[in-house]
Protein backbone atom coordinates (compact mmCIF):
# COMPACT_ATOMS: atom_id res chain seq x y z
CA UNK A 1 0.00 0.00 0.00
CA UNK A 2 1.73 3.44 -1.14
CA UNK A 3 1.54 5.80 1.78
CA UNK A 4 2.24 9.60 1.90
CA UNK A 5 5.19 10.17 3.69
CA UNK A 6 4.09 12.67 6.59
CA UNK A 7 7.70 13.26 8.07
CA UNK A 8 8.73 16.74 8.21
CA UNK A 9 6.84 18.04 5.77
CA UNK A 10 3.57 18.13 8.83
CA UNK A 11 5.92 19.16 11.36
CA UNK A 12 6.57 22.74 8.89
CA UNK A 13 2.80 22.83 9.06
CA UNK A 14 2.50 22.90 12.70
CA UNK A 15 5.37 25.61 12.87
CA UNK A 16 8.41 23.96 13.60
CA UNK A 17 9.96 24.93 10.87
CA UNK A 18 11.89 22.48 9.89
CA UNK A 19 13.25 21.18 6.56
CA UNK A 20 13.98 17.70 5.09
CA UNK A 21 15.06 15.88 1.99
CA UNK A 22 11.86 13.44 2.22
CA UNK A 23 9.48 16.35 2.02
CA UNK A 24 6.95 15.47 -0.43
CA UNK A 25 8.33 11.97 -0.98
CA UNK A 26 6.38 8.96 -1.08
CA UNK A 27 7.66 5.48 1.01
CA UNK A 28 6.82 2.04 1.23
CA UNK A 29 6.57 0.98 4.98
CA UNK A 30 5.00 -2.65 5.92
CA UNK A 31 1.93 -2.20 6.64
CA UNK A 32 3.27 -3.68 10.33
CA UNK A 33 5.04 -0.17 10.74
CA UNK A 34 1.81 2.01 9.56
CA UNK A 35 0.08 4.62 11.64
CA UNK A 36 -3.73 5.52 11.79
CA UNK A 37 -2.30 9.23 11.36
CA UNK A 38 0.35 8.29 9.03
CA UNK A 39 2.95 10.54 10.51
CA UNK A 40 6.28 9.07 10.26
CA UNK A 41 10.16 10.31 10.99
CA UNK A 42 13.40 8.67 9.94
CA UNK A 43 15.60 8.44 12.56
CA UNK A 44 17.90 11.68 11.38
CA UNK A 45 14.61 13.59 11.23
CA UNK A 46 13.69 12.69 14.71
CA UNK A 47 17.49 13.68 15.85
CA UNK A 48 16.90 17.20 13.55
CA UNK A 49 13.41 17.61 14.97
CA UNK A 50 14.77 17.13 18.64
CA UNK A 51 18.14 19.05 18.31
CA UNK A 52 16.13 21.91 16.42
CA UNK A 53 12.91 22.59 18.65
CA UNK A 54 13.97 20.80 21.89
CA UNK A 55 11.03 21.05 24.19
CA UNK A 56 8.75 21.57 21.27
CA UNK A 57 9.58 18.07 20.65
CA UNK A 58 8.58 15.02 23.14
CA UNK A 59 11.46 12.09 22.16
CA UNK A 60 9.64 8.90 23.71
CA UNK A 61 11.70 5.47 23.67
CA UNK A 62 8.78 3.00 23.80
CA UNK A 63 11.08 -0.44 23.89
CA UNK A 64 11.74 -2.31 27.34
CA UNK A 65 13.77 -1.07 30.17
CA UNK A 66 15.86 -3.74 29.72
CA UNK A 67 16.24 -3.21 25.70
CA UNK A 68 17.56 0.47 26.27
CA UNK A 69 19.76 -0.31 30.04
CA UNK A 70 21.79 -3.31 27.82
CA UNK A 71 21.49 -2.08 23.49
CA UNK A 72 21.41 1.61 25.14
CA UNK A 73 19.36 4.50 23.76
CA UNK A 74 19.82 8.08 22.20
CA UNK A 75 21.00 10.48 24.28
CA UNK A 76 17.96 13.13 22.84
CA UNK A 77 15.37 10.60 23.91
CA UNK A 78 13.22 12.50 27.10
CA UNK A 79 11.56 9.28 28.52
CA UNK A 80 11.70 5.35 28.38
CA UNK A 81 7.96 4.29 28.41
CA UNK A 82 7.41 0.88 27.21
CA UNK A 83 4.68 0.14 25.17
CA UNK A 84 4.89 -3.88 25.51
CA UNK A 85 6.81 -5.23 28.89
CA UNK A 86 8.28 -8.61 28.62
CA UNK A 87 6.46 -11.07 31.30
CA UNK A 88 9.30 -13.57 32.22
CA UNK A 89 6.15 -15.84 33.92
CA UNK A 90 4.95 -16.96 30.00
CA UNK A 91 7.30 -18.38 27.19
CA UNK A 92 6.08 -17.10 22.95
CA UNK A 93 6.90 -20.82 21.39
CA UNK A 94 6.18 -18.92 18.13
CA UNK A 95 9.01 -16.76 18.58
CA UNK A 96 11.67 -18.42 20.82
CA UNK A 97 11.64 -15.40 23.19
CA UNK A 98 9.53 -14.19 26.85
CA UNK A 99 6.15 -13.17 26.48
CA UNK A 100 5.11 -9.45 25.50
CA UNK A 101 2.22 -7.94 26.93
CA UNK A 102 0.84 -4.66 26.59
CA UNK A 103 2.25 -1.89 29.50
CA UNK A 104 -1.12 -1.25 31.26
CA UNK A 105 0.15 2.01 31.82
CA UNK A 106 1.60 3.55 28.89
CA UNK A 107 -1.23 6.17 28.55
CA UNK A 108 -1.31 6.99 31.57
CA UNK A 109 2.82 7.62 31.81
CA UNK A 110 2.40 9.52 28.54
CA UNK A 111 -0.49 11.81 29.99
CA UNK A 112 2.08 12.31 33.24
CA UNK A 113 5.14 13.40 30.79
CA UNK A 114 2.85 16.01 28.54
CA UNK A 115 1.35 17.25 31.91
CA UNK A 116 4.72 17.92 33.64
CA UNK A 117 5.79 20.02 30.68
CA UNK A 118 2.27 21.80 30.07
CA UNK A 119 1.23 20.23 27.10
CA UNK A 120 -1.86 18.25 25.83
CA UNK A 121 -3.32 15.82 23.17
CA UNK A 122 -1.94 18.25 20.05
CA UNK A 123 1.88 18.02 21.43
CA UNK A 124 4.34 16.14 18.35
CA UNK A 125 5.27 13.07 20.24
CA UNK A 126 8.09 10.88 18.51
CA UNK A 127 7.79 7.60 19.09
CA UNK A 128 11.16 5.20 18.48
CA UNK A 129 11.40 1.61 19.47
CA UNK A 130 14.18 -1.04 18.14
CA UNK A 131 12.85 -1.11 14.19
CA UNK A 132 9.42 0.66 13.93
CA UNK A 133 6.80 -1.92 15.00
CA UNK A 134 5.87 -1.34 18.05
CA UNK A 135 6.35 2.15 17.90
CA UNK A 136 3.32 2.65 15.17
CA UNK A 137 1.70 0.39 17.80
CA UNK A 138 1.63 2.62 20.24
CA UNK A 139 1.07 5.44 17.80
CA UNK A 140 -1.97 4.21 17.05
CA UNK A 141 -3.22 3.58 20.48
CA UNK A 142 -2.26 7.48 21.02
CA UNK A 143 -4.39 8.10 18.07
CA UNK A 144 -7.56 6.59 19.47
CA UNK A 145 -6.66 7.83 22.98
CA UNK A 146 -7.24 11.44 20.70
CA UNK A 147 -3.50 12.64 20.29
CA UNK A 148 -3.27 14.10 17.04
CA UNK A 149 0.64 14.75 16.62
CA UNK A 150 2.10 11.09 16.77
CA UNK A 151 5.29 10.26 15.06
CA UNK A 152 6.73 6.92 14.33
CA UNK A 153 10.59 6.53 13.71
CA UNK A 154 9.72 3.93 11.22
CA UNK A 155 13.80 2.62 11.58
CA UNK A 156 13.70 2.42 14.47
CA UNK A 157 16.64 2.58 17.17
CA UNK A 158 18.54 -0.74 15.78
CA UNK A 159 17.09 -0.47 12.30
CA UNK A 160 15.29 -3.47 10.05
CA UNK A 161 17.15 -6.41 9.18
CA UNK A 162 19.82 -6.94 6.15
CA UNK A 163 18.14 -9.41 3.79
CA UNK A 164 21.31 -10.59 1.88
CA UNK A 165 25.59 -10.31 1.66
CA UNK A 166 27.08 -10.92 4.92
CA UNK A 167 24.96 -9.12 7.11
CA UNK A 168 21.91 -10.97 6.19
CA UNK A 169 19.61 -11.36 9.52
CA UNK A 170 21.84 -8.73 11.39
CA UNK A 171 20.43 -5.17 12.13
CA UNK A 172 22.26 -3.04 9.87
CA UNK A 173 19.60 -1.44 7.26
CA UNK A 174 18.98 1.66 8.91
CA UNK A 175 17.80 2.91 12.51
CA UNK A 176 19.63 5.21 14.89
CA UNK A 177 22.44 3.40 15.99
CA UNK A 178 23.43 2.79 11.96
CA UNK A 179 23.40 6.00 10.97
CA UNK A 180 25.63 7.03 13.78
CA UNK A 181 23.47 9.90 15.77
CA UNK A 182 23.98 10.48 19.87
CA UNK A 183 23.18 7.33 21.88
CA UNK A 184 24.93 5.69 24.96
CA UNK A 185 24.36 3.12 27.39
CA UNK A 186 23.45 5.19 30.62
CA UNK A 187 20.34 6.51 31.31
CA UNK A 188 19.34 9.41 32.83
CA UNK A 189 17.14 8.23 36.39
CA UNK A 190 14.62 11.04 35.32
CA UNK A 191 14.08 9.74 32.22
CA UNK A 192 13.76 5.88 33.03
CA UNK A 193 10.22 4.13 33.62
CA UNK A 194 9.29 3.18 36.86
CA UNK A 195 5.96 1.36 37.90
Amino acid sequence: MRIRFASVTLLLAFGLGLSSAYAGDTLMLPEKKQTKLGLYMSARDAFEAKQSKGDQVVFVDVRTPEEVEFVGAPTLVDANIPYMKADYSEWDDKKNVYAMNPNSRFLVAIEELLQKRGLGKDATVVLMCRSGDRSANAANLMAQAGYTHVYSIYEGFEGDMAKEGDNKGKRMVNGWKNAQLPWGYSMNKDKAYFE
